[in-house]
């Protein structure tokens, strides 16, 4: 049996049974949650009343989701959070600072105060709430709200999106999804979207270091790493890894200006790993935030030339957000699925379907490292099949 694959209905007895009696519960709860008697009740009953109460606040929660993401788009734009930082301010300031009626200032201050961005200080003044300290301080946070502008836009009418099986706004922000030749693309086209996950990489690049040991490698090629933000990351903490950059010819130059302004020594290489090999020799290959962005039979072919690029030993390290990651499934299938689709290419994985494409490229059954952020990455490790222990971070 391959890694994650599931059981079928006949592998286990009287399977069919409890699958039936499962349905007929699931039908039952149903028609009760579809009840307005049945709902009123709940909210009357003493054991039930929380529950209720929490599903009505989460179904009210999707219907108001829009406007709640707009008032923080709206903080973004007016970088109201680095401001606050800086200290408290009245209304009256903020809306001079911000070209704001007081009274139009007042209402996202208090939209943000609801959702936790801001809080209430003495005087009437108002400062950074608990999440808007988080955006205060990770500034990819809000290169991505900002950037989310786009799929705003293609989202605007989800019907048509889901027709089309493709965005405009979201394609053309990365335009290497839909390009026959991506090697071709011009320095501008990538500006936008590289310098988004140069500002974004950081906080994956956190997760990614406390999960493996990178102490333990003697080189490390980075493929589709952008500007080499993960890179940078990387040799902060082990200066005496060997570094390789892999990417898109415009990208390249990019990041060679990053490393020559840092004084970082990278070893970087041009190229489309759709057409082209991979630089053969490290003993770990990273793929940061990359694999999702592809159909399987690109990701398929892209694992397929890790492996034969690692060196004797080596390890793949495979980083990103993944579909079934317990406590934060919308992210991966609603956010994701829905995020790729209006790129117009790739499509959010399981950690049990990676390990199936893992397995069907040459290598042996990945492990899954611990992340401390899950919903924000996770890691899977792979050997060339036959080559078992592997660089984890068990702490």
């Amino acid at each position: 049996m391959t890694p994650g694959a599931a059981l079928t209905a006949g592998a286990l007895p009287g399977f069919g049974l409890v699958s039936a009696w499962r349905e007929r519960a699931l039908d039952l709860r149903d028609r009760l949650l579809g009840s307005a008697g049945f709902r009123r009740l709940a909210l009357r009953l003493p054991l039930t009343r929380g529950i209720a109460r929490r599903e009505t606040r989460a179904l009210f929660d999707l219907c108001a989701g829009f406007v709640y993401s707009q008032v923080l788009a709206a903080c973004v734009r007016l970088d109201l959070f680095a401001a606050l930082r800086a200290g408290p301010l009245t209304a009256a300031e903020v809306a001079h600072r911000s070209d704001l009626p007081e009274e139009g200032a007042r209402c996202l201050l208090d939209a943000a105060v609801s959702l936790r961005l801001l809080a209430r200080r003495e005087g009437g003044r108002y400062g950074l709430g608990p999440l808007g300290a988080v955006v205060a301080g990770e500034p990819g946070i809000a290169a991505m709200v900002r950037h989310h502008e786009a799929l705003y836009r293609d989202l605007a009418d989800p019907i048509a999106l889901l027709r089309a099986g493709r965005g405009e706004a979201l394609a053309a922000y990365w335009p290497y999804a839909g390009a026959a030749d991506a090697a071709g693309l011009g320095a501008e086209s990538v500006a936008a979207y590289s310098a988004l996950m140069a500002a974004s990489q950081p906080m994956v690049a956190a997760e990614v270091l406390a999960a493996v040991r990178f102490d333990r490698f003697r080189c490390l090629l980075d493929v589709g790493g952008g500007e080499g933000a993960f890179l940078q990351a990387v040799a902060a903490e082990h200066p005496g890894l060997r570094l390789k950059l892999f990417d898109l010819p415009a990208v390249i130059e990019r990041a060679r200006a990053r490393f020559a302004a840092s004084g970082l020594i990278v070893e970087a290489t041009a190229g489309d790993f759709r057409t082209d090999p991979l630089p053969a020799g490290a003993d770990a290959i990273s793929l940061v935030r990359v694999v999702h962005d592809h159909d399987d039979a690109t990701a398929l072919a892209l694992l397929r030339s890790a492996r034969r690029a690692l060196a004797p030993g080596g390890t793949l390290i495979l980083a990103e957000p993944m579909s079934d990651t317990p406590g934060a499934e919308p992210i991966g299938d609603a956010y994701f699925g829905l995020y790729l689709l209006a790129m117009g290419r790739g499509r959010p994985r399981s950690a049990a379907r990676l390990a199936e494409l893992l397995t069907e490229a040459g290598f042996a059954a990945p492990r899954l490292a611990r992340t401390r952020t899950p919903l924000l990455v996770r890691v899977l490790l792979a050997r060339p099949a036959r080559e078992a222990s592997l660089n984890v971070n068990h702490a």
